[in-house]
Parts: C-alpha cells; structure tokens; sequence
C-alpha cells in the first residue's frame, strides 16, 4: 500500500521489456538491429505522449523525474524562480534560491501570496507540481500558469506530473506550460526510465552532453527496454483512468474506518485529492513506530516524513501546510493503485486499528 513510492510493474509490461533486452541493438545505429531499437523508442514516444495529451516530438526521454527536474531547475539557475513550498526535493534542491510560494492549510497554493510575489518581479521560471506526493492534492496548474503569463507572457512554467500521470488527465497544451516531468515507475512502469515535455518554443534545456541522443537534448544511449516499458505503462494507465478514480471509494472507507479507532488528522481532506493517497497523523504515536509494526503484519506504507540517519523529521510538505512538528512526524501516507482490493482495505484497516488502539492506550499510560 506503497504506490506513491513505486507501483508493482504490471505484467504486460515485465512481458515486453524480458523480449525487448532479448535484442541486440543501440537504437543510435542505422543497421537492422539498431533500426528495431529505434522503432521500440519511438512507439514509446508516442504512448507518452498519447498520455500527456501532446505529440511525439516534445518528449525527451530521461532516466529519471529527477534528472527531468534537474535538467529544467538548472537551465534557470541564473534567473528568478518561484516554487511551491511544497515540491519535490529533485525541484527544491535544484534551485535552493527560489523563492517558495506559500501553500493554505489545504495543501493548496495560496493563489493572493503567489500573485504578490509575481508583482514582486517577472522570474524566469515557475515551478509547481500537478499532485503532491505526499498528500494526493491536486494543484490547478493552468490556472496558476495562466496567471503567471498573463502578467508576463515570456515567463516559463514547469510542472512535476509524477504524480498525476496514470491518475488524473494531463492535457499539457491546455495547461499553458512549458515543461513536464512524468516517471515510469509511479503507474506499472520501471524504474530508470522518464520523460520530460517541452513545449515548442520553450526555452532549450540540457543537463547531460555527449551524444547526439533524443535530439541532442540528452546525451547517453538509451534505456530501450525501459523505454518500451514506459511507453505500455502509459497506454495501460491512459485505458485504466476511468478505474482508477473509483479507488476514491477505498479511501474514503479506509479514512472512515480509521476515525472511529483513534482521533486522526487527514492532512489535505478538504482539497481535491487523487483518488489513490491518504496522509494522517495519530498524534502521539510516531510514524515510524506505526510504519514498522505494520512491515511486520506485512503492509508497506510510507510516512509523511523523510528518514535520515536513523531519524524522522518532520515533512516540509506538512510544515508548509501550518502543520506542527510533533504531528508531522506522526503522518502515515497510505496509497494504493488497480491491484488493491476491498479486502485489502479491510485487511489493512484491522490491522492498523489493534496497532493504534494498543499504542494509544500505551501513550495514555505513560501521560
């Protein structure tokens, strides 16, 4: 009940990258060999781009959301760039001089503080994601980017879609962006294999030099077998989208559910969320304490929090939302994808309860 970390790879796609590395070929050489592991890209390229609701040729192929992020954070290293205080370290870590656009309560960006630090100045760029990995809530990205160019039309505006691809709609021309970021492994994809969406007349952006690879915009010879199984992620997420929506009736049960066993906040509740992800705290008992009783009745959640050296510190995502520490580091992020089951609602529910209801009444006992 991981999915936000990495969705299981879907068969149909182990399938075809197994035969895919069976080939010889660097998809670079004109011979036959090397012409069959260009076909394999370039039909990926279009079922990514079929998803993100644009054409072929503005996709570059990436091995990472990361490195997709990275490749636009620092082409704009130089300028004025504003991020959501809520985004990704690979966009936070890439630009530690951009100016954080505050987000409501909600998890929501404040729409009145973004517009003040637009007043402020044109930047070069604006970087917001679509869906935020910890919580599920979705931004309204063509609004915001919409307000942005309005102001200053030459402004470029990039979006992490990691988590929105395979969950909600993209349609990266109507969002009046320049950039997107998308990631294989989030939707029955594998890992190594992503994709930045550049919009024609977008500002040329390039992380990696060498080769002449994805139309010299990224050097290195590429992942054929990731790539291949991008691109039927892709075209199997787009087919499964209307399902996929109906996992907010999982959601709602399991957050339900969970109310009645011990006081909890539901970070994000009241904002629109994705379908598939729920982040709350139990205050007073740890989300590594919850995370590791869970592992060993053998379910695999995530927290709220980023581990480092044995320690948990609170999520920059939940203090950026007015959340303070003690309950942060209490947030326990539960998402699921097409394999969960009502049962496995059930199962994680039953098991989540006694874990809480015992570790209450043990932090009552020591109150």
């Amino acid at each position: 009940m991981d999915y936000n970390a990495s969705a299981p790879l879907r068969p149909e796609v182990l399938a075809l990258m197994a035969e895919v590395l069976g080939r010889t070929g660097n998809a670079s050489s004109v011979h036959g060999f090397g012409r069959s592991a260009r076909a394999a890209v370039e039909k990926a390229r279009e079922q990514v781009a079929a998803l993100a609701g644009t054409v072929a040729s503005q996709i570059t192929f990436t091995a990472s959301a990361t490195e997709a992020n990275n490749m636009v954070l620092q082409a704009f290293r130089n300028g004025r760039i504003l991020a959501s205080a809520i985004e990704h370290p690979s966009v936070l870590e890439s630009a530690p001089h951009a100016e954080l656009i505050p987000v409501t309560a909600d998890g929501v960006v404040d729409e009145a503080a973004y517009e003040a630090l637009l007043d402020k100045g044109e930047p070069a760029l604006v970087s917001i994601m679509a869906v935020n990995n910890e919580t599920g809530v979705i931004q309204n990205v063509g609004r915001l980017a919409k307000i942005a160019k309005k102001k200053y039309p030459g402004v470029h505006v990039h979006t992490d879609a990691v988590q929105a691809a395979g969950r909600l709609p993209l349609d990266f021309p109507a969002w009046h962006i320049d950039y997107m970021s998308l990631s294989a492994h989030k939707f029955g994809g594998p890992h190594g294999a992503g994709a930045l969406i550049t919009a024609p007349g977008a500002k040329p952006v390039k992380l990696l030099h060498g080769g002449g690879q994805e139309k010299r915009q990224r050097a290195g010879t590429e992942n054929v077998a990731g790539i291949a199984g991008f691109g039927l992620a892709s075209e199997l997420a787009q087919k499964n989208m209307e399902g996929f929506q109906k996992l907010a009736a999982l959601r709602d049960r399991l957050e339900t559910e969970a109310k009645k066993v011990v006081p909890i906040l539901i970070h994000g509740e009241k904002a629109p969320r994705v379908a598939n992800t729920s982040l709350f705290s139990t205050p007073g008992i740890t989300a590594q304490t919850q995370i590791m009783g869970l592992d060993l009745d053998g379910f695999a959640v995530s927290s709220g929090s980023a581990c480092s050296s044995g320690t948990v510190k609170s999520s920059h995502v939940l203090r950026a939302m007015g959340v303070a520490d003690a309950v942060g580091e209490c947030a326990l992020r539960v998402s699921f994808g097409p394999d969960t089951r009502s049962d496995d609602i059930d199962a994680f529910v039953n098991a989540w309860s006694k874990m809480a209801a015992r570790l209450a009444k043990k932090e009552q006992a020591h109150a």
